[in-house]
């Protein structure tokens, strides 16, 4: 087996197993239907951005998403984010890298799990944008570059540097610009829900 068949057949493993995990949790429709509507979101909202070389605010949205609601939303949201937005430009084979990449950027935040100041948080989402595209990148670099050795490798990344720098300057700016907002909207639905699901197991709010 090749490394490129592999690498892909691990994302692929991984998601699945992700989708299987979440078919068998405890999520009520609230929460299903906020996975969707957050991953929606952040997918279209990337649409608008096409034409303007990786500006978008999809990582920022997931980022929010995962620091309010936590690790596995956050990965979901990444995945419904990718899969969205490429139904309107375009699957292919980087769709699974794309949906892994967003999922890990909401993972990451959703290890945090409170609210942080703005300056970290942006400083947090512009390191996203270095690390989606360096996972991208290995996708070109595998399925495309030969022969892969330390030369071509560094080509490679150096090419794509100015898109890199873009993609993190947009999300510093995105953060900076809507993370308090976007952050007590989304604070102020995780806690209706939460007083939702305690009146309905019959607990005292």
């Amino acid at each position: 087996m090749n490394i490129e068949l592999f690498i892909n057949l691990s994302l692929i493993l991984i998601l699945f197993a992700a989708f299987i995990y979440f078919e068998r949790s405890k999520m009520g429709t609230k929460e299903i239907g906020l996975i969707a509507t957050l991953g929606a979101i952040a997918g279209v909202f990337r649409i608008p951005f096409g034409a303007i070389p990786n500006v978008q605010p999809t990582t920022f949205i997931v980022a929010v998403s995962g620091n309010v609601f936590g690790p596995f939303v956050g990965f979901l949201v990444g995945n419904v984010a990718a899969f969205v937005s490429n139904i309107f430009l375009g699957h292919g084979p980087w769709t699974i890298w794309q949906m892994f990449a967003w999922g890990l950027v909401g993972m990451l935040s959703g290890f945090i799990r409170k609210k942080i100041k703005l300056e970290y948080f942006s400083i947090i989402c512009f390191l996203y944008g270095f690390m989606f595209d360096w996972i991208m990148n290995l996708w070109h670099i595998i399925g495309f570059i030969r022969p892969i050795n330390i030369k071509t490798i560094t080509i490679a990344y150096l090419s794509g540097l100015v898109f890199d720098v873009l993609h993190s300057s947009s999300n510093f700016i995105f953060s900076v610009l809507f993370y308090d907002e976007m952050y007590k909207i989304l604070k102020r639905f995780k806690n209706r829900l939460e007083v939702t699901y305690i009146k309905e197991v019959g607990g005292d709010v």
